[in-house]
């Protein structure tokens, strides 16, 4: 009997933008403290939407019918940019680019969330933070908080990304890049 593989629902990052936040990352890489086990591959950049776990393949293949037929958007664009992180200050667990505030990507995921939940996964109870994570896992030395604001703080251009589709990835931990999409879904 196959396990169960792990499944989520998020917004692709798409290539002009993969690029310029890899940029990001290799001179962060280089000409800073960050030092964290793992840098997310360009190719796995995204805006998470719904952690769905272990799920079957059956599953995944109704959820995404279900969402197909019930989340209704037109495409949007969306504002993304500055360096944030998660985490003790000193040794911060998650270095992201911030996901400006915005009202489709809300609906979004309400429309995302409320299906999940309607096809029998677990509402999500923490407030949605958007954003894009960079790196993880810090691995390094005890940072001053003032340097960390000041590095994060020198990154603060945006950058306007076209949002037209969500798409459910696969993931499969040992690869690079990690996630696969197994099913896009266009908006309208």
């Amino acid at each position: 009997m196959s396990q169960n593989q792990h499944y989520f629902i998020a917004v692709p990052i798409k290539n002009s933008t993969q690029q310029w936040l890899r940029n990001w990352q290799s001179q962060l890489i280089e000409a800073s403290n960050f030092s964290y086990k793992s840098w997310t591959d360009p190719e796995d950049l995204h805006v998470t939407l719904k952690f769905l776990g272990p799920v079957s393949k059956d599953t995944v293949i109704q959820l995404s019918n279900n969402l197909e037929q019930n989340v209704q958007m037109s495409n949007f664009n969306l504002t993304i940019g500055r360096l944030g992180t998660f985490g003790n200050p000193n040794k911060p667990r998650v270095l992201w680019a911030g996901v400006e505030d915005n009202e489709h990507l809300k609906q979004l995921f309400h429309e995302v969330e409320n299906t999940c939940v309607d096809f029998g996964f677990n509402k999500e109870n923490r407030r949605y933070h958007p954003h894009i994570t960079l790196a993880k896992k810090w691995n390094g030395q005890i940072i001053d908080s003032s340097t960390l604001s000041e590095i994060v703080t020198s990154y603060k251009e945006v950058k306007e990304i076209k949002v037209d589709c969500f798409v459910i990835y696969l993931i499969h931990p040992s690869k690079t890049p990690k996630y696969e999409v197994v099913k896009e879904i266009k908006f309208s």
